[in-house]
């Protein structure tokens, strides 16, 4: 029994274990389960095939749930990949005093609970002329908005709490990415006579090129799964004419409000493809896979 303890051909396997049993437990398993489900009416123990799914392609306010996802996930990406970048860029110069305390600054709305982030959202752009948003515009002569109800708007207001929640996160990792590369680099690119923005160009953005793939696709999944911002910004899973409704958010209403679980784990392996196609597709333009074949 103490050699077998002691055995080096054990030993890797023990090690493993634990996340073997982990991924089993709690990925392959679920997901074997749900993918059973989503071919069942669980309400009537029924076996129904392919029915949900085909139920789903024709289901407007799924496809409304898709379009809302893909509309914000969009607008993430746009926004917070960019800024993010450039803002680390201006902390990891030298010009930048205290970066330690911007960093800080940057990163608190990260630690802010959601359910709090989100009901200050809702009562900053409120429909009285009273709240905060309304009281800005004023200042232009624009008339109080009904954010929370126009489509656009709306987005707005969505788009503003991710930003605000997630560029320190996004800010940090770009700025471990650009603090990996030597100053050396720099320096020679100095003498051969490169400008900043030459040496951003040219040295910082490919080099911090993994950290941007990797930035991408936490961002995408993410953007798609998306639901505790939508749920607070509107105090329930149920926006005006579901501008607000999200892929996890008809999921929720499907399993947990109508209790319809075989329907709802068709959704939720729809997102799962989803996710996994765009990563995949944005995996191979930015050439990940193509680099670890040579």
């Amino acid at each position: 029994m103490k050699k077998l303890f002691y055995s080096q051909k054990l030993a890797p396997y023990v090690f493993v274990l634990p996340f073997a049993l982990t991924v089993v437990i709690f990925w392959l398993f679920p997901i074997g389960n749900g993918v059973l489900l989503s071919f069942q009416d669980v309400l009537k123990d029924e076996w129904v095939g392919l029915g949900n799914y085909q139920r789903l392609l024709s289901d407007k306010i799924f496809l409304k749930a898709v379009y809302n996802s893909a509309k914000y996930m969009v607008g993430t990406l746009v926004l917070l990949i960019p800024f993010p970048m450039l803002f680390a860029t201006l902390l990891n110069s030298k010009l930048m005093k205290k970066p330690g305390l911007f960093k800080s600054i940057y990163f608190v709305p990260a630690l802010t609970s959601v359910v709090v982030a989100g009901t200050i959202f809702r009562l900053m752009f409120g429909e009285m002329e009273t709240s905060l948003a309304n009281q800005i515009i004023a200042v232009f002569g624009i008339s109080p908005i009904k954010w929370l109800k126009g489509e656009w708007t709306s987005y707005f207001a969505l788009l503003l709490l991710a930003c605000w929640r997630w560029t320190g996160v996004n800010i940090l990792y770009f700025l471990a990415g650009l603090q990996s590369i030597s100053t050396d680099i720099y320096e020679a690119a100095s003498i051969d006579g490169a400008s900043k923005w030459q040496q951003f160009v040219k040295i910082s953005f490919p080099l911090v090129k993994p950290t941007t793939v990797y930035v991408l696709t936490i961002s995408i999944y993410a953007g798609l799964s998306m639901f505790n911002e939508s749920y607070m910004l509107w105090k329930g899973n149920n926006s005006p004419q579901n501008i607000g409704l999200t892929i996890v958010g008809y999921l929720y209403r499907q399993g947990i409000e109508k209790r319809a679980m075989g329907y709802a784990c068709a959704v939720g392996l729809i997102l799962l493809i989803i996710v996994m196609a765009v990563n995949l597709v944005q995996l191979k333009a930015t050439g990940t896979f193509d680099k670890e074949e040579r």
